[in-house]
């Protein structure tokens, strides 16, 4: 049975084998199918580079450069098994053919090494530390493609979805923290066509094994610093690494809040349309470049760029109460919310993810019929003008308990606010469900979902 993961069978030739291919090629681009002649993991690749929008001349995009590549891959567990990546495949690094190349779980080149001739010709297509090789952004490739099914492969030549990738072969394998199995990169051999060799896969997977036992070896360590970011309720942000903590300025509060809700990275243009939304003009694109600076400035290796990303995971308190209220745990959300979303802020994007979060507790809390979270929510400062709020709880008591007399009193206030009949025969909150929602948008009044009444003003000047 002939090993799917590598990429000729025992006695093909090579020469055909890449013509056979490159045809194979040229028709998924003009028809969209796939040829038998291809292997079924390199057309599943195909398709996702397809899917991806990935183009036939593009370059791997540089993710890390200078001291951010320096101080991310110092850093990441694989550093602590380079030296033994460069005593099993030290030879082939260095005989003027092959390079060695070692990605991290996002695909992103950390090492790449080899003679210096081998080295410039793999710079014309920006096979280099730092660039980004992950399927999405460079097609169909050894270490992009690893990571993405979890398996040692080799891609041959033309199998290459980008053209300009076509004259290399190469073989990668993926590897896995021991002590938790999370993904932590691949390592990679590149070179010419006798790399389509069973032996070229062979080796990278035994180097990949020796790897993970050298780190399972070593006691589990966490190297990932703490990082949290408190947003909710502050109009400034305190992110706080590891027991330092540092106050954001009002744009980059915002700035970090967007990067945290995106994990996946934005781009300058979007990041510009979350932060200035209509208001962007020329000059744009220009400060928000000089705000990302300063901010790089103050938490250094934390933000990168291409896309603009937080390149270690930081946890917040909105998705901490985001997240409980996604499971359906009312109480635990309505713990974790202590105001709304960086109040004053007036960035779209912001404003948006402060209004996901606060409509969304506010349906649960009126939902839920508990008369403790109606009471607790009433009693904030984004709850107290909410009319529907106070007349669920009045709803929710006995018609002769002694609590009633505090909420009655509010709903005959907020209706009276409002410009709605007010008095007795309305206190028991009996009008139905519209007619609440009706009341504070017909009349000009507060939003009775939200309440932002003076921004929570009670929450300014918190520290």
């Amino acid at each position: 049975m002939v090993n799917p993961w590598l990429a000729m069978a025992s006695g093909t030739d090579p020469a055909e084998r890449t013509r056979d291919v490159r045809r194979a090629h040229e028709a998924f681009l003009t028809e969209g199918a796939v040829s038998p002649a291809v292997r079924p993991v390199v057309a599943e690749s195909w398709r996702r580079s397809a899917d991806a929008r990935v183009t036939q001349e593009c370059k791997a995009p540089i993710d890390l450069a200078d001291d951010a590549l320096d101080t991310y891959r110092a850093d990441h567990p694989l550093a602590r098994v380079m030296p033994l990546f460069r005593e099993l495949l030290g030879t082939i690094a260095h005989d003027g053919a092959h390079l060695l190349a070692v990605c991290d779980e996002q695909g992103r080149l950390l090492w790449v090494e080899g003679h210096a001739g081998v080295r410039n010709r793999a710079e014309e297509m920006n096979f280099v530390a730092g660039a980004r090789w992950d399927e999405r952004h460079a097609g169909t490739n050894a270490p992009g493609t690893a990571l993405t099914v979890d398996h040692a492969v080799q891609i041959f030549a033309t199998e290459h979805f980008n053209r300009s990738v076509q004259p290399w072969t190469c073989a990668a394998a993926p590897l896995h923290d021991p002590h938790t199995g999370r993904l932590l990169g691949a390592v990679d051999i590149t070179g010419g066509d006798h790399l389509a060799a069973p032996h070229s896969l062979a080796l990278v997977q035994a180097t990949a094994r020796a790897a993970e036992a050298q780190l399972g070896a070593e006691l589990p360590r966490t190297r990932t610093p703490r990082i949290s970011l408190t947003v909710l309720g502050r109009d400034e942000a305190l992110l706080v690494v590891d027991g330092r903590r540092l106050r954001l300025g009002r744009r980059h509060s915002e700035i970090m809040v967007l990067l945290a809700g995106h994990p996946e990275g934005l781009s300058g243009d979007r990041l510009t349309l979350e932060l200035y939304g209509p208001r962007a003009d020329d000059r744009s694109p220009v400060t928000l470049r000089a705000e990302l600076s300063r901010l790089r400035r103050l938490v250094g290796p934390l933000l990168g760029s291409r896309p603009y990303r937080l390149c270690t995971p930081v946890r917040t308190d909105l998705a901490d109460a985001a997240e409980a209220l996604a499971s359906g745990d009312a109480y635990t959300a309505l713990r974790a919310y202590t105001g709304p979303l960086l109040p004053l802020s007036e960035a779209p994007g912001v404003c948006r993810m402060r209004r996901v979060l606060e409509d969304g507790l506010r349906r649960a809390v009126l939902s839920h019929g508990d008369p403790e979270l109606l009471r607790h929510w009433g009693q904030t400062p984004w709850g107290e003008d909410d009319l529907e709020v106070a007349e669920a709880l009045l709803t929710t008591l006995p018609a002769h308990a002694p609590g009633r007399v505090a909420p009655a009193a509010r709903v005959r206030r907020l209706r009276e606010l409002y410009g709605l009949p007010g008095g007795a025969h309305h206190q028991g909150g009996h009008e139905d469900g519209a007619a609440r929602h009706h009341s504070g948008h017909e009349h000009g009044a507060p939003r009775q979902g939200g309440g932002h009444r003076d921004a929570t003003s009670a929450q300014r000047g918190r520290a």
